[in-house]
């Protein structure tokens, strides 16, 4: 299956989680893309639209090659990667701390005045435009679970089939629509990938606002 946007990814994800319409429950963007993604999800159901911002943690002298990601409050990194590149808890410190201010005002942005949707108690659900290696999409997940998530769901089109195992370990409920293998970039599955700007992550989460879902 080829998407040919997120938009449409978003509808065909929507589609997979009819059973949630008209509950209890949150649907949280992972930035960028996903957001767009998410509008989908989240009209179809009629559910509140919020973001959840993971961050990369980049290598030093290659901050593309990932060795962990950050939510607010929550730290992932990946320990063999740690000590195979022999990166310095002075490195980590402080590469974490750039990351978490940059979450903060990401936050500040992309809700404009929004006070931040309740999840406490409610089922959340991540939804991203597709998952790579996992790391950011695991700390969002703990993060939504640390807010007090009575379940937590991971919504994406297209993920590795090598990181499903990893990803049913962080949540209650998974939901991939395309599993390819061999698999080599998020993009490829779209025929139109283009960056998401934050103008267009702002106006989605306030037409939802504004809609009441």
């Amino acid at each position: 299956m080829i998407f040919a946007d997120r938009h449409e990814a978003g509808e065909q994800l929507a589609k997979a989680l009819v059973e949630h319409a008209g509950t209890e429950c949150v649907v949280l963007a992972i930035p960028r893309g996903g957001v767009i993604v998410a509008e989908v999800v989240a009209r179809a159901l009629g559910a509140p639209l919020d973001v959840v911002i993971p961050r990369k943690i980049g290598a030093p002298g290659n901050p593309e090659l990932g060795i962990g990601a950050v939510a607010p409050g929550i730290r992932v990194l990946d320990p063999r990667m740690v000590a195979a590149l022999g990166v310095s808890s002075e490195y980590l410190d402080r590469e974490i701390a750039a990351q978490e201010r940059e979450i903060e005002r990401r936050q500040h942005v992309y809700r404009a005045g929004r006070p931040a949707a309740p999840i406490r108690g409610r089922v959340a659900i991540v939804v991203d435009d597709g998952v790579a290696t996992g790391g950011t999409a695991v700390a969002a997940l703990r993060w939504a679970r640390a807010q007090g998530a009575a379940r937590v769901v991971l919504a994406v089109p297209v993920a590795p089939a090598a990181a499903l195992d990893r990803l049913r370990g962080e949540c209650d409920e998974l939901v991939v629509l395309v599993t390819p293998e061999p698999f080599f970039a998020v993009g490829e599955w779209y025929r139109r990938f283009d960056q998401t700007r934050d103008d267009e992550v702002i106006e989605a989460l306030a037409r939802v606002a504004a809609d009441g879902a």
